[in-house]
């Protein structure tokens, strides 16, 4: 059976571990023994706190720098241990930034090495991933603020010594966030390469579940827009949404930065304890732009043009200084890759969208012509049950609440 190492490389909080994760998990269904050796956990374990203070990572530490060798070099000859087993695919999950660092493993390797290097430049994206990142429990004693600090300087120092792919025989260069090949350098017989390539420009979905908010007080008044709360049936959907949840583990929940996506997200989160909450500008609801808060009867009393004229294209009218379907698909789509990169191929994750953000998600996953896209059904007692893998595509309707009164 064919061997392979898969060597990682890229600046912290570059979408790496994810990606290994999404490696792992589709060789493995497909029967092809893979297993993540990571060097962070690996230093944890042996050097515990005092390895995550930023002089640790200057590469004018001589004695930081040994004990970083010391542990890539124990990762290697674990992995190759690995593979000289029953193994097949030993993913070195590390930084592995410098030439010296490559060298120094590609000297050790037994068998082929592909090394994958993972880029990301949203300086957006970077920060969030920063700020996950200061959840370990390394940084435990620290605030918030001198977590992020502490690991910005640690990546400070890794972009010193970064040396990008050019020179190593099997490599490929890949946009982390958009699972975009940028560059590769891979000769025809790699062993598994073909299932690797596929993960990599593929979007990752383990469980991801889709909901409206609950009816609000615009719902029942057929107002568009705006910020308004939930109603006493909107409180009970979002209830019935917690208790749906209830002994199951959402890990990440994003919501959009208005008050009836947070309200109902909080009955899921009060369940979670160890849910990660994460509000995104780009699922806000679409910008009705002059018609803003208008109840539908007043739009086309006012706006009779703007009534007209969308009615005969739905999805590509653009309201007069706000937004249509055509133009909310860029910032949907950003949002949702954000949310997947953010998640890094967590088990279950949970947005609380609107009802036009939704049908553009829901568009992402189902084969429908664009102008059909505005009519998609987004109810709010039912949620999306989306999986997207190279080896189970599933899409479901569920019903969480029997009776929906809703708009």
């Amino acid at each position: 059976m064919h061997k392979l190492y898969i060597g990682m490389v890229g600046l912290p909080a570059r979408g790496k571990t994810t990606v290994a994760a999404k490696i792992l998990d589709g060789l493995s269904k497909e029967g092809i023994r893979t297993q993540i050796f990571n060097n962070g956990d690996l230093r944890r374990e042996i050097l515990g706190a005092k390895s995550s203070e930023p002089q640790f990572y200057s590469p004018t530490n001589q004695t930081g720098k040994a004990a970083r060798e010391e542990i890539a070099v124990l990762n290697m000859n674990r992995a190759t241990e690995f593979l000289q087993g029953d193994g097949n695919v030993a993913i070195l999950d590390a930084t592995n930034v410098s030439r010296h660092r490559r060298l120094t493993i590609e000297r050790m390797a037994v068998y082929p090495i592909l090394w994958i290097e993972c880029i990301n430049n949203d300086e957006e994206l970077v920060e969030a991933s920063i700020l996950r990142k200061t959840k370990l429990p390394e940084f435990s004693k620290l605030t918030e603020e001198e977590a992020c600090m502490s690991f910005k300087e640690r990546i400070q120092y890794y972009e010193h010594i970064y040396s990008p792919l050019v020179d190593e025989k099997m490599w490929v260069a890949i946009d982390s966030l958009h699972n975009r090949i940028l560059n590769e350098n891979v000769p025809s017989g790699v062993p598994f390469y073909p299932n690797i390539r596929d993960i990599l420009v593929s979007d990752w979905v383990r469980n991801l579940y889709l909901a409206r908010h609950g009816q609000t007080e615009y719902n029942v008044m057929d107002r568009i827009g705006g910020d308004s709360s939930l109603t006493e049936l909107g409180h009970k959907q979002a209830k019935a949404l917690g208790e749906y949840f209830k002994g199951q583990e959402i890990n990440y929940v994003f919501t959009s930065m208005k008050r009836r996506s947070r309200q109902t997200a909080q009955y899921v989160v009060d369940n979670m304890p160890n849910c990660t909450v994460i509000p995104l500008l780009e699922f806000d609801e679409i910008d009705a732009g002059v018609c803003e808060n208008l109840r539908y009867a007043e739009i086309k009393e006012q706006y009779p043009d703007i009534a007209l004229e969308r009615s005969e294209d739905k999805y590509g009218y653009v309201y007069p200084k706000g937004e249509g379907y055509i133009t909310l698909k860029e910032r949907v789509d950003r949002g949702l890759k954000k949310a997947l990169f953010l998640s890094g191929n967590a088990e279950r994750v949970l947005i609380v969208g609107h009802q036009a953000i939704n049908r553009m998600i829901l568009s992402h996953f189902l084969f429908r012509r664009q102008e059909d896209v505005p009519y998609i059904l987004v109810p709010q007692n039912s949620l999306f049950h989306i999986i997207s893998t190279q080896q189970k595509k599933l899409f479901e309707l569920v019903k969480f609440m029997d009776v929906d009164l809703s708009n």
